[in-house]
C-alpha cells in the first residue's frame, strides 16, 4: 500500500520537528558556520520529502526566533 501525501505528512510530522528543533539548537553554538552545517545535513536528510518537512519546520523556527 502506497502511503499517501498526508499519510506520510502525518506520520513524519512528530520526527521532522524534532529534527529540526535538534538542527537549529546548533545555531547557537555553530554561529556563522550553522547556514552550511545545516544545509549539508538537509542535503543527507531522506527521503526528500521527510527533508522538506524538517526544512520548513526550520524556516518556522527561524521566523520564530526573530520575533
Amino acid at each position: 500500500m502506497t502511503l499517501t501525501r498526508a499519510d506520510f505528512h502525518e506520520q513524519n510530522l512528530a520526527s521532522a520537528q524534532d529534527e529540526a528543533r535538534r538542527l537549529f539548537e546548533q545555531k547557537t553554538i555553530l554561529q556563522g558556520a550553522w547556514l552550511n552545517w545545516v544545509a549539508s545535513r538537509l542535503y543527507q536528510l531522506q527521503p526528500a520529502e521527510y527533508a522538506s518537512m524538517v526544512r520548513r519546520e526550520l524556516m518556522r523556527l527561524q521566523e520564530t526566533s526573530e520575533i
